[in-house]
């Protein structure tokens, strides 16, 4: 799959076949999201693969907009180093773009992904943490929820060009 032609056509897909993904894509996908951005290649991230169903269904009771891990095979769990010490306050954005190139990669897999968000929601952040055993130093910031899509989404246009603005506002 060309560059572009996944970036406009990956969708959230939240419906997922009982069907594993295998442990090769799952590195693929995790390979991805360690080669993203990162401010200083400080790479401030950490990754817990998720593939047991009562792991899968505690998450989609704790958080209100998780209910499609009750269905997904697996998920890939994004968590931050808050010890990383010299560009620590970017941690968001290289988290962010792990994610974004992780669902990418799903994508491009044949697999269908949907990003879930943890991070800033304090309550989501410490469940996560406690479900998890994650060190106090380290931050739940996403999951993604992947599988083989059991629903069928087209690319849509989001280009807005009233959103662009030439050298000032």
């Amino acid at each position: 799959m060309e560059t572009m032609d996944a970036i406009l056509t990956r969708r959230s897909i939240r419906k997922y076949l009982p069907e594993p993904v295998s442990r090769e894509m799952i590195e693929d996908i995790l390979k991805a999201g360690m080669s993203a951005p990162s401010a200083g290649d400080e790479q401030p991230w950490h990754f817990i693969i998720i593939d047991r169903r009562e792991l899968l269904e505690k998450i989609s009771e704790m958080h209100p907009y998780a209910k499609m891990l009750k269905d997904a095979p697996a998920a890939l769990l994004i968590c931050a180093d808050q010890n990383i010490p010299k560009f620590k306050d970017f941690w968001v954005q290289d988290c962010s773009a792990a994610s974004e190139n992780m669902l990418l990669a799903a994508h491009d897999l044949g697999l269908g992904a949907v990003w879930i968000g943890v991070y800033p929601a304090e309550k989501l952040v410490t469940g996560i943490r406690e479900l998890f055993k994650i060190p106090d130093h380290v931050t739940p910031f996403s999951a993604i929820a992947i599988g083989h899509p059991a629903e069928e989404k087209s690319g849509r246009s989001r280009y807005e060009a009233s959103r662009i603005h030439d050298n000032s506002w």
